[in-house]
């Protein structure tokens, strides 16, 4: 039998799908206002706020507290599978609460959505709001618009939603649930394995991989065998960008130029963000980079400052900007691949942030205070060993990245296909 389908003013979906307002299906309460005053008394208790809530996910390493009376605390009580919906910030953006932190409120900025009847599941309705305001955006403009945009009560009530069977719902949300899942778990490797890089990486650059005896420097503990001196004896040479502004839309005709912002903190050169600038052709054959640069972030925030990555050969020409230093390490003279874990790893520990010459909210690290950096330099060989043992790990990271990458996309395809019903699972069997 061909299923039917309804034109309604969020989309066409089956006749079998109801379509009514939010308030149809849950009951809607918000939180308490955050003021000084209200801080004050006795009954202080852990409550949410926008920071808190994320699509589909709560972050609760940093609670804040505040008064509630023993009236507001059983108005405002959480339970099992309430969601929790963002009434300003990202409007919208909803988690579903399942008793994480016991005795925990929410302030005025979220709204608790608690189902009534059985008319809607509450993990498939997390999805459909992620699906209808960050995807399809089929609320865009309903929300109160004044100097910062909210969604009040009675907007959130008043707004449709696609409510299928209970039993599709149910079986839409495993779907999505048991990706999400695999999600997680790419992320919670990456996190560990990124860990076991850091401890690798200070194990590596004060013991070495060849178990010999320590000595003490000026930089700390280092193999016997290893010498500490200033960067700039230890590669070729070290050079600045061109001092200009990256236009913030697209150039046609200009030559590719890397900036700080297309390094990310684990050192990988973003080659997709790159933007094009205009520079007298001089200037561009002066600064061209070569296969193997070291391009060394040395203004920026403090916690950026340090960022470091190794240009590969393009298929045209790349040049680089003023706030980053490019370091060639020569043949045999210094491993660019160790040069660049080990500046990061400068970067983790804090390094160049203590003897950075420091602004409001920036750091800098100028040329001639690298250049007399002093930095551990085993053996060319030592080097190539070590570059690659860390190699290997940064390997399982992006490995991981890819997969992630991959159920992401994954994710937001069946998020969709299953929200407009272009895929039905009505008559899947699930286990």
């Amino acid at each position: 039998m061909i299923p039917t389908f309804q034109k309604t003013e969020i989309g066409e979906f089956p006749s079998s799908w109801e379509i009514d307002r939010v308030d149809s299906a849950f009951d809607i309460q918000q939180g308490k206002q955050v003021s000084s005053r209200n801080r004050d008394g006795e009954h202080q208790r852990p409550f949410l706020r926008t920071k808190n809530v994320f699509w589909n996910r709560l972050e609760l390493t940093d609670l804040d507290e505040m008064h509630f009376s023993e009236a507001e605390q059983t108005r405002l009580e959480l339970h099992a599978n309430d969601l929790l919906v963002c009434e300003g910030g990202s409007i919208g953006r909803t988690a579903l609460w399942n008793n994480e932190v016991e005795g925990c409120l929410y302030q005025n900025h979220l709204h608790r959505l608690r189902v009534k009847g059985r008319k809607a599941d509450a993990q498939f309705s997390v999805y459909w709001l992620w699906y209808a305001f960050d995807v399809a955006k089929l609320y865009f403009g309903r929300g109160n618009v004044t100097t910062i945009p909210n969604l009040s009560q009675s907007k959130l009530a008043e707004l449709p939603m696609a409510l299928p069977p209970l039993p599709e719902q149910k079986k839409i949300a495993h779907i999505l649930s048991t990706v999400q899942r695999a999600i997680e778990a790419q992320e919670r490797i990456i996190q560990t394995t990124t860990e076991l890089k850091k401890a690798l990486m200070q194990k590596l650059f004060t013991e070495g991989l060849r178990h010999e005896p320590q000595k003490q420097t000026e930089i700390g503990p280092v193999p016997e065998s290893w010498e500490v001196k200033p960067l700039i004896d230890t590669v070729e040479f070290i050079d600045y960008g061109v001092s200009q502004a990256i236009p913030k839309t697209e150039v046609p005709n200009g030559v590719k130029i890397v900036s700080t912002a297309d390094i990310d903190k684990q050192g990988n050169l973003l080659y997709w963000k790159i933007r094009r600038i205009v520079v007298p052709e001089r200037t561009a054959n002066r600064l061209v980079l070569k296969h193997g640069d070291v391009l060394f972030n040395w203004r920026n925030s403090a916690e950026l400052i340090g960022k470091t990555t190794i240009f590969e050969e393009q298929d045209e020409p790349h040049i680089f900007a003023s706030f980053i230093l490019r370091i060639c390490a020569g043949e045999k003279k210094s491993h660019n691949y160790f040069l660049k874990h080990l500046m990061n790893h400068y970067r983790e520990e804090g390094v160049f942030v203590k003897l950075a010459r420091r602004a409001v909210n920036q750091a800098n690290y100028n040329k001639n205070e690298i250049s007399v950096l002093k930095i551990p330099s085993p053996p060319y060989e030592q080097q190539v060993e070590l570059a690659q043992a860390i190699g290997a790990v940064d390997a399982k990271i992006w490995s991981h990245a890819d997969k992630k990458r991959s159920l992401e996309d994954l994710f937001r395809t069946l998020l969709h296909e299953l929200m407009t019903a272009k895929t039905r699972v009505h008559e899947l069997e699930l286990s």
